[in-house]
């Protein structure tokens, strides 16, 4: 390692303080801050040459911006007319009944055949409605995929109830159900509306009009018992319009008119469907 060697230093006094001040720097003056300013110039300060801002030649006028060129202005683009909305009539409700109003559809005991008639209107063309049936256990859930009937599942796996899509008898989509051969663990038949990618688009009920349900006799087509809606919210993405359910040997429709801001995977979540 190399040593490290002290500089050699003198003894401080008040002797020689004065001689170190003379041979360390030289003495500052007027003349000297001048020099300093100036850089190696030794005139005095107040000479004509120090000044440390010349005066310069004065600036020419900027030329003048040149104005912009005038951009093309474009086309108004047509604004396409509405879609017309056709609405879909109601038929004539015979034996109307209010929200809640629990009703008999037979005596007791009694497991008539019956078909479903399900209608409604809309005031916006995107909405797609759809009557789904989810054929409940005692528990409120299917007891399998396969008891959830709609569009693309369209009868039960014991053939007690099937779903048509083509408007017949006045009205828009049907359910058949036989009670007579409905499995025995099924309790209740559950109808539900919904709006085919209502979160997607936006959809609502609000935009719906005129939905009803009314259930007729199978043989004979005649209506026993129907309920038209007259609550539509824009909260609201499904409804269910009623229920077919069985209370002490009889069975009994219930016209709900409920809706929760659900879409038909959210419905089938509900009642126990597990969708791939």
């Amino acid at each position: 390692m190399m040593p490290v060697v002290n500089r050699p230093s003198m003894q401080w006094s008040r002797s020689n303080l004065p001689s170190m001040n003379r041979t360390t720097s030289t003495a500052v003056t007027r003349q000297t801050i001048a020099s300093l300013n100036r850089g190696s110039s030794t005139q005095p300060v107040g000479s004509a040459s120090s000044s440390p801002h010349p005066a310069s030649a004065p600036r020419p006028a900027p030329a003048p911006r040149p104005a912009p060129a005038p951009q093309p202005v474009p086309a108004p683009q047509s604004v396409p007319a509405p879609q017309p909305v056709t609405s879909f009539p109601v038929p004539p409700l015979l034996h109307p009944l209010k929200k809640g109003q629990k009703t008999a559809l037979a005596p007791a005991g009694a497991q008539p055949r019956l078909t479903i008639g399900v209608g409604w209107s809309v005031t916006d063309p995107r909405c797609d409605v759809d009557v789904s049936a989810f054929l409940l256990a005692g528990n409120s859930r299917v007891p399998g995929d396969d008891w959830f009937v709609f569009y693309g599942q369209n009868q039960s796996p014991d053939r007690s109830v099937f779903f048509h899509s083509e408007p017949a008898g006045g009205d828009r989509q049907h359910i058949d159900v036989d009670l007579s051969c409905l499995d025995p663990r099924i309790c209740k038949i559950a109808l539900v509306l919904t709006i085919n990618e209502a979160l997607e688009q936006r959809l609502n009920f609000s935009m719906i009009r005129d939905a009803y349900v009314r259930i007729l006799s199978a043989g004979d087509h005649k209506e026993l018992l129907s309920y038209q809606m007259t609550d539509y919210y824009s909260n609201v993405t499904s409804m269910t319009i009623g229920e077919l359910y069985l209370h002490n040997q009889q069975w009994k429709f219930n016209p709900v008119g409920n809706g929760v801001s659900q879409d038909l995977a959210g419905q089938c979540a509900m009642y126990g469907v597990e969708l791939c």
